[in-house]
């Protein structure tokens, strides 16, 4: 069995006015975290998954690249001293302003093979609306020094459908990111989340999000001009040359088992037809006390068990997101799932309006389709019973 392992990276430099991921802006308990980190990687040297080939590792955030090279190594170190690693792929996401030649030469040394660049957008007053910790002057650096040396492999996000954003915006973007010829890249549909900055600005009449045709009339755009530049879509959301898709994130999509550390962080254990899930605190000082504590349980022990019925559905609503969609018998055979009659149904009817490939084999979205994935997946799912 092949195993992925995810790294959570608390650290920000400030804060992002629409991230609601789990991070903290005091970088005074980097050092401590570090050696938390260590011994929480370190407890599952006996455990049987340890012997199992680790594939791919990722380094997420927050903004993994406020931690040093030293910081780094060690925790690299760590992975491989307890685990059977074969990395095919090892990504740190960084920021902009963290790089320099320096720092990308040495993560290229600890064995770094992909980056991931959060850009967001190269328009200077809706990187100051984003609070972002760059300017877009650091970021056409920081892509040039991606692009000479020697990352390969690197990806790039960008955010569209802001308010106020237009697809004039948009393509300036676009056509700005294309001039490095990046072989990878992530675009994300703005998603105001409560609790976030942008979130309580809605709350309060002050912003309204935006209109969503004008987002799709973007989107679509989108997937057109990055296909002509030699990115198609190989999932809604990520463009990339071919060979060039993340290895990492595929595992998610395909259930393919993975631990994850630090705070806030996520795992998933495949048994079988079955599978468990469970996740840390998000919560830095009360994780680090954890961990000098000794309490280091192998998951089990808080997590839910997911049935084959609910892993069905998910890899459904994973799997039509990309453009490989699933085999008819990947569900059966690993999931023990089998489509209804009002599904077939649904499916044929929806081969018709050319949301759905006309394919005996393999449940596959058309590009028409993907534009409306998640709406598309609920309503297949509604007709299980």
């Amino acid at each position: 069995m092949s195993l992925g392992v995810y790294i959570h990276v608390p650290f920000c430099r400030q804060a992002c006015s629409y991230c609601d991921f789990y991070f903290v802006t005091d970088e005074g308990w980097i050092d401590r975290y570090v050696d938390a980190l260590v011994q929480e990687i370190r407890s599952w040297a006996d455990h049987p998954l340890a012997e199992e080939s680790v594939e791919t590792l990722y380094f997420g955030g927050g903004t993994p690249s406020r931690l040093t090279l030293k910081h780094l190594d060690r925790l690299t170190r760590a992975v491989r001293d307890t685990f059977q690693v074969r990395f095919r792929e090892v990504t740190l996401e960084m920021n902009p302003d963290d790089v320099n030649e320096a720092y990308l030469h040495g993560l290229l040394d600890l064995g770094i093979t992909r980056a991931s660049m959060g850009v967001q957008t190269f328009d200077p007053e809706r990187l100051i609306w984003m609070n972002r910790s760059h300017t877009a002057e650091q970021a056409h650096r920081a892509l040039t020094l991606l692009s000479t040396t020697g990352f390969d492999r690197y990806t790039v996000d960008l955010i569209y459908g802001s308010p106020g954003q237009t697809i004039e915006d948009l393509k300036r973007d676009v056509h700005r990111l294309l001039d490095y010829n990046p072989p990878h890249l992530s675009a994300y549909s703005l998603t105001i989340e409560p609790g976030t900055r942008l979130g309580k600005q809605v709350e309060l009449g002050r912003l309204n999000p935006s209109d969503d045709e004008e987002v799709a009339s973007q989107m679509h755009w989108l997937v057109e001009e990055l296909s002509m530049n030699g990115l198609p879509p190989y999932e809604v959301s990520n463009f990339s040359q071919p060979g060039r898709e993340a290895l990492h994130n595929r595992n998610y999509w395909n259930h393919t088992s993975y631990l994850g550390f630090g705070p806030g962080a996520h795992s998933f254990l495949r048994e079988g037809r079955s599978g468990w899930r469970w996740a840390n605190e998000s919560d830095l000082r009360a994780w680090i006390r954890r961990m000098d504590n000794g309490d280091f349980p192998d998951g089990k022990q808080r997590a839910d068990r997911l049935d084959g019925m609910e892993l069905a559905e998910e890899r459904l609503m994973l799997a039509l997101r990309t453009v490989e969609g699933i085999r008819r018998s990947e569900l059966d055979q690993r999931y023990g799932y089998s489509l209804t009659v009002r599904q077939q149904e649904w499916l044929e009817y929806q081969i018709g309006e050319g949301m759905v490939q006309p394919d005996t084999q393999r449940i596959v979205l058309t590009a028409k389709g993907r534009m409306l994935a998640d709406h598309l997946v609920v309503e297949l799912l509604r007709r299980s019973g």
